[in-house]
């Protein structure tokens, strides 16, 4: 079982449970076609937006297999909602989790993906033990790609058109680490 201690603090981040007041600024980036352009779900509306907030708020726990621990990210300066971050617990009895991430925009290439995510193998590896975790990703997402590298993640696999996402085929890379090959940040 997973119960962390929030909020959980990175030098520029809190990481946090979501709650309701966070609804207009999920919206403010789920509702964008660029966001949602390699997730499985459409830009959503305001609508679409609070009911997917209402099971996110239910996922502050990890307890068993298929479980997901979704935080909302936040700059610790000004207290903006910047991010979604989820682990996914896919397997007990092999020890896997699986990693995922959405940032708005106005926040990319600053560093924010990949330092909330340390965080994740952090909750993954020491709190979890969990044994191996990994990314997916659309190939054409090259973003995510970026960030997995950076948390030393290794490209394991490209499946090549093994799905029909949005209408059309798509390649698939799977990014993954073991716990033997993680290092704790300072």
């Amino acid at each position: 079982m997973l119960n962390p201690s929030y909020p959980i603090k990175t030098p520029r981040l809190l990481l946090r449970p979501f709650t309701m007041d966070d609804l207009d600024e999920l919206y403010s980036f789920h509702s964008r076609p660029d966001v949602a352009r390699y997730v499985y779900w459409d830009a959503r509306t305001r609508d679409e937006t609070r009911a997917a907030l209402e099971k996110k708020i239910g996922y502050a726990v990890l307890s068993d297999d298929n479980d997901t621990l979704n935080m909302a990210v936040e700059l610790r300066e000004t207290g903006t909602l910047i991010g979604d971050i989820s682990l996914f617990w896919r397997s007990r009895e092999h020890r896997q989790g699986e990693i995922g991430f959405v940032f708005h925009p106005a926040y990319h290439g600053r560093g924010f993906a990949t330092e909330a995510s340390q965080e994740l193998l952090r909750l993954a590896f020491a709190d979890l033990d969990l044994h191996r975790v990994y990314g997916r990703c659309d190939n054409r997402n090259t973003a995510s790609s970026r960030v997995m590298e950076r948390l030393g993640m290794r490209r394991e696999a490209h499946l090549v058109e093994n799905e029909v996402f949005k209408g059309e085929w798509s390649d698939e890379v799977i990014y993954a680490m073991l716990r033997r090959e993680w290092t704790p940040q300072a």
